[in-house]
């Protein structure tokens, strides 16, 4: 008599990732509708500096385009730290709880990395600066993070891409970023040598210390 041993069917919930990226095209396709003109001088920030030029006021930072956008950009981003993870081997692309928990993270983080700013910025009198230098930075990584979002749906989709194209993206993702800091720095280098002492303060806590951090975290707690 054949022994029939039953195992059971694991199937995974993706339903959620699906009305999450839906979400995230609809708020990209509200925003063009209701700033067209300035949503296409945004999207040729790859080759154009236009749109820069012309919302350089910090004010621009809290306009609801910015925070429209910002959203978006932290689904991207948050989305395609949990594929990092899958393929490290530490998480599940398909779990909705530690989705969750990456946002929130990235939130809490980012703003309170911009309340930090903002007091250390008014300490030192470097208020006007630092704001136009964040909004910039928020431009660009807002750009990259559109971006990343259809390569977070092709690596989620498709199963049969090279195990390494997650871990190379996260280096180009890097490499971006910090040409976009040069370039940042570049464009803002007049300001900047006028209070070297300051920046130099800044950049070591606000840019460099909390990202080491969190490194020797994640490695200390991974051994």
């Amino acid at each position: 008599m054949t022994e029939h041993v039953l195992h059971p069917r694991i199937i995974e919930n993706k339903d959620w990732i699906t009305l999450v990226f839906i979400m995230a095209f609809g708020i990209i396709a509200l925003t063009k509708s209701v700033y067209e003109n300035r949503f296409e001088d945004f999207v040729k920030l790859i080759y154009s500096n236009k749109y820069i030029r012309i919302y350089r006021d910090s004010s621009h930072l809290m306009g609801m385009f910015s925070i429209s956008l910002f959203f978006v950009q932290i689904i991207s981003f948050s989305f395609f730290i949990q594929l990092l993870l899958s393929y490290l081997g530490y998480g599940s692309k398909t779990d909705w709880i530690l989705f969750i928990q990456i946002f929130t993270f990235l939130i809490y983080f980012i703003l309170s990395k911009f309340l930090i700013e903002k007091i250390i910025a008014t300490t030192f009198n470097i208020e006007e600066f630092i704001e136009q230098f964040n909004l910039q930075k928020v431009t660009y990584r807002t750009y990259i993070g559109l971006l990343l979002l259809p390569v977070d749906i092709v690596l989620f989709y498709y199963d049969s891409i090279l195990e390494n194209i997650p871990l190379l993206v996260f280096y180009i993702i890097l490499a971006l970023n910090g040409l976009l800091y040069l370039i940042s720095i570049k464009n803002y280098r007049n300001e900047i040598f006028s209070k070297l002492f300051y920046f130099i303060l800044y950049l070591c806590t606000l840019e460099i210390a909390p990202y080491y951090f969190m490194y020797y975290w994640f490695t200390k707690s991974s051994v």
